[in-house]
């Protein structure tokens, strides 16, 4: 496993990939979700979630 430096939003994806191949869907969906929040394009944030189904699992704040 590769260490990860979180600066970017694909950063946020290339991990969630990762945990995705390692048979982590719930971390992938989390990080996944993390990358959406920090890209500021609409449809990039959808290609995203959709990349990774599921429901959000972020806490409301």
């Amino acid at each position: 496993m590769a260490l990860f430096n979180f600066n970017r939003p694909s950063d946020y994806l290339d991990a969630a990939r990762e945990m995705a191949d390692s048979n982590r869907p719930t971390l992938a969906r989390l990080l996944a979700e993390e990358a959406a929040d920090r890209t500021s394009d609409p449809a990039e944030k959808a290609r995203i979630l959709a990349e990774f189904p599921g429901g959000s699992l972020q806490k409301d704040n």
